[in-house]
């Protein structure tokens, strides 16, 4: 077990019990966390009842035909899936494809490979979408692909849950 696993399942919890109080449904789009948002999501108590999916993007190809992300975004050598306006647009194609107030996606580098230009190993960019307005932010952890995950998915949820509160 990680360290991070209590924070993961408290912060989950935190999200559904806010957002059944408040009424508003929400969902993912996530690529480097592989579901992991999902995952904790769904083992919160009540999370049926705000939660209405995932989706899990690691192709950029599914990041086109499913969430949405424009083309012109994988062909500019400066951004690519690993950027705002990727993140910003799979949280907006997540609330679109799921019909939800509000999603957040992840997109980055967990490594250990896979570092770029400007982007070290541990960069993740995350959107968040509530009410059809848009914004992102990045990150930089350290430590294993596990770690960079959790620590990603952790970040995730609490942004959603910042999100979430401002409805």
């Amino acid at each position: 077990m990680c360290d991070l696993d209590d924070e993961l399942q408290s912060a989950a919890l935190q999200l559904v019990e806010d957002a059944s109080k408040r009424g508003v449904s929400f969902g993912c789009a996530e690529s480097c966390t592989g579901g992991m948002v999902a995952s904790c999501v769904t083992g919160a108590p009540g999370a049926s009842a705000v939660f209405f999916g995932g989706v899990v993007s690691y192709a950029m190809s599914v990041k086109q035909s499913v969430l949405g992300v424009e083309d012109w975004i994988f062909e500019d050598d400066t951004l690519g899936a690993v950027s705002a306006p990727c993140a910003e647009q799979m949280s907006l194609g997540a609330c679109r494809v799921l019909k939800c107030d509000a999603a957040v996606s992840t997109t980055g580098i967990a490594g250990p490979t896979g570092a770029e230009p400007g982007k070290p190993v541990g960069t993740v960019w995350f959107g968040v979408c509530a009410n059809g307005k848009t914004s992102s932010a990045v990150m930089h952890f350290d430590g294993s692909r596990e770690r960079v995950r959790k620590k990603a998915a952790l970040h995730a949820l609490h942004m959603l849950h910042e999100a979430i509160m401002g409805i």
